[in-house]
């Protein structure tokens, strides 16, 4: 058995999304689990889309997530000397030969192929073939180079995902893999790069299951092994339809930006495709202990919102609050709250994490208790009554000397709604909107002894 050996090789065109994650997660956590080697290639040769900001986005999204890779970065468009001598080789040994067919000519036989409804392909002219006479090469054409095919038998191979795969090579035509100006196709550049960087398992969106066989007979020309291929099925929206941005097909970045963690997203894209029985929730370490080819699935997998922020939240609770404090503190910091001026915040993110199940929202539930507070209108009115002035303005004398603990200002606001014969909405739901600006929070007293005696009794004083 040869060491293992993936690769994640992204096309710098855009930003990392989450099919491109999966990709690089499960080709990561293959090589992690039989302690082999993980393989970084960017391949840059399409110069009119490629960017130097796409590529840092990948390397962002990756390093977000914790996916090192132990070689590379590779790039394609450092390795064009390499791709230029293997061609050579290849036509030195018969495997390439040289194309003189114009753009014009090409789609004057696609337009003859399709009106006698036959499948668009090259028809070999310029292929050379035993007692084959070719035409004379003509003057001023800068030719292509393709790769010769073989005409006859399959193209097959055993699919760790699909099961045996075969192509009969009648299908396939004579593949270009340098352009008539001299740059080599990707089809041809992913085969050299495999050969060369000793690629075992081929990781992949199954997209590119049309391209594997012209791929592999490529690789046998060169006298190559034959890697494993596991393609990757498609991810679907949660509406079943092929995944947008409107449902997470957005840049990896923008998952840290909406305020989840990357330990969620790496247990939710672990399960975009294959699964460990029934379990829902499993740390990386036993992702890369159960993770294997044959449990992924060979059907679309479907993308949920809802299933990605229930596991986001169960992570937030899982956190220590400094580390929560710690994550959610940057984020006010972005808005301009200063969290020194305040109560703890590592208090604040505990009280509140169970309501949360971002980041973000975190940080909006507790920005209330750094910033000042002005309840609208409508909840003074609904709230700020003659029936609950007295009591308020009773609780407001007896903070000045309870004890500053949840047990201390429970039994004070019990006592309190007792004398008034109120309630505990009477005099909750007051206290919550003067010192949150709302009526929704955890319990009362939590929140009374987090917001601290002074802001306590300056809320009071203000609105009594």
């Amino acid at each position: 058995m040869k060491p293992v050996r993936t690769r994640f090789a992204p096309s710098p065109t855009g930003y990392l999304h989450i099919g491109g994650a999966r990709t690089a997660l499960f080709s990561w956590a293959y090589a992690r689990r039989h302690g082999g080697t993980f393989v970084l290639r960017i391949e840059d040769t399409d110069v009119a889309r490629s960017t130097p900001e796409a590529v840092q986005a990948i390397l962002d999204g990756m390093a977000w997530l914790d996916l090192g890779h132990d070689e590379g970065p590779f790039y394609q468009m450092q390795r064009m000397e390499r791709y230029k001598e293997v061609i050579q080789q290849m036509l030195a040994a018969g495997t390439a030969y040289y194309c003189y067919t114009t753009r014009e000519e090409l789609d004057a036989l696609r337009a003859e192929q399709e009106a006698r409804k036959e499948k668009p392909r090259y028809d070999g002219r310029w292929r050379p073939e035993e007692g084959k006479t070719l035409p004379q090469s003509p003057a001023g054409v800068s030719p292509a180079i393709r790769f010769r095919n073989p005409k006859d038998g399959v193209v097959a191979w055993d699919d760790a995902v699909k099961g045996r795969v075969e192509f009969a090579n009648s299908e396939l035509d004579d593949l270009v893999i340098a352009r008539a100006d001299g740059t080599p196709t990707y089809n041809f550049c992913v085969v050299v790069d495999d050969w060369d960087m000793g690629i075992t398992h081929v990781i992949r969106g199954d997209d590119h299951v049309n391209n594997t066989p012209r791929q592999i007979n490529i690789l046998t020309a060169l006298g190559g092994g034959v890697p494993t291929h596991a393609p990757l099925s498609m991810i679907l929206g949660d509406d079943g339809a092929t995944l947008s941005k409107r449902h997470g097909a957005v840049s990896v970045m923008q998952y840290d930006d909406d305020g989840y963690l990357p330990e969620a997203v790496i247990n939710y894209l672990a399960r975009l495709g294959w699964s460990h029985g029934d379990d829902e929730v499993f740390s990386r370490q036993q992702f890369v202990e159960w993770f294997d080819l044959d449990h992924i699935t060979a059907s679309a997998a479907q993308f949920n919102t809802e299933k990605l922020l229930w596991l986001n939240q169960h992570y937030m609770k899982q956190l220590p609050a400094a580390e929560l404090a710690a994550r959610v503190k940057p984020r006010l910091a972005a808005r301009g709250v200063d969290t020194d001026n305040g109560p703890c915040l590592e208090k604040a993110v505990a009280l509140y994490v169970d309501r949360c199940n971002t980041l973000n929202v975190l940080a909006d539930a507790v920005e209330v208790f750094y910033t000042p507070v002005t309840p609208s209108a409508e909840l003074l009115a609904q709230h700020l009554t003659d029936e609950t002035r007295p009591a308020l303005a009773d609780f407001a004398a007896g903070i000045a000397g309870v004890a500053w603990e949840i047990p201390a200002i429970a039994a004070l606001i019990k006592e309190t709604i007792a004398k008034h014969g109120l309630k505990m909405p009477k005099l909750a739901m007051p206290l919550r909107a003067l010192l949150v600006g709302q009526t929704q929070t955890p319990s009362v007293d939590a929140v009374i002894e987090l917001a601290g005696r002074e802001r306590v009794a300056a809320a009071l004083k203000k609105y009594l």
